[in-house]
């Protein structure tokens, strides 16, 4: 079982980055175009050096387009950062957005106002565009794991090997041990002998996920090995386990059935003299 582990250890991927992991144009430029014509009239505010009363005409005009200023410092409303205001009180960041003082303060102490007045921006619009390019690479770890799914089914339909994507695991009413928890399942194989429910993840890096996902794993395919007809299988890969190799080693000694892409073949065999 050790050398068997030591040569899976091996054989993970460095990477699974394709050119479109890297960054998520389409949701760029959605996001971007969503908020383009409150960054246009904020554009009003470039070059102005007496900034406070161009703020105070535009908010007059139309108080609504300060409401994106979050975004101007990399900060999505949905994260509900907090700062501490002048009285040392913990507020809501956009919570500076209700009012005129509110906004200047806002403007003036983040140090957007320098920026304004030295004109280091010209287009709010493209800034933000670059704004959206940086958040953007937040997303990549789930970009790993969808690229490992794609990659996944394709050796499925190589094989032409029938597959489910995205089960409930509420379709199996005699695994009665998984209880209440209520979990997708990324691929389900059905053979004579067996239906086999699948799951996939990728680790281009390290971090405490890894050692909870072995963990949730290793307490879950017991629950479903138990039953004659069912099997958990596992496939995964990437280097990051690297980081998170002990917690590996020991899922790996309790799961029969874990797969990377280099002996995911070894399991197609399997299911090919089942079918």
């Amino acid at each position: 079982m050790e050398k068997n582990f030591d040569l899976f250890l091996s054989q993970l991927s460095e990477t699974n980055a394709t050119l479109d992991y890297f960054t998520d144009f389409e949701k760029v430029i959605h996001n971007t175009n969503k908020i383009a014509i409150k960054l246009n009239q904020l554009n009003y505010l470039i070059g102005k050096k007496d900034l406070h009363k161009a703020i105070k005409e535009l908010y007059e005009e139309n108080s609504k387009v300060f409401e994106v200023l979050d975004i101007l410092l990399a900060v999505r409303k949905k994260d509900k950062k907090k700062t501490l205001n002048a009285n040392g009180e913990f507020v809501l960041l956009e919570s500076y957005f209700s009012s005129l003082q509110g906004v200047i303060d806002y403007i003036e102490q983040t140090g957007l106002a320098n920026v304004f007045r030295n004109k280091n921006v010209t287009n709010l619009v493209d800034y933000v565009f670059g704004v959206e390019v940086g958040l953007d690479t937040n997303a990549r770890k789930n970009r790993g794991g969808e690229n490992m799914a794609k990659a996944v089914a394709l050796k499925f339909n190589g094989a032409n090997i029938p597959f489910r994507s995205e089960v409930n695991s509420t379709e199996f009413e005699e695994i009665k041990s998984l209880g209440q928890d209520l979990k997708r399942f990324d691929f389900v194989i059905k053979t004579r002998n067996k239906t086999y429910l699948i799951e996939t993840n990728f680790y281009n890096s390290g971090g405490s996920k890894l050692n909870e996902v072995a963990r949730a794993y290793t307490d879950i395919a017991p629950k479903i090995n138990q039953y004659e007809k069912f099997e958990f299988v596992w496939i995964t890969d990437g280097q990051g386990w690297l980081t998170a190799k002990n917690k590996l080693s020991e899922a790996y000694s309790l799961i029969p059935s874990i797969y990377n892409l280099a002996n995911l073949d070894e399991f197609l065999s399997k299911v090919k003299t089942e079918l």
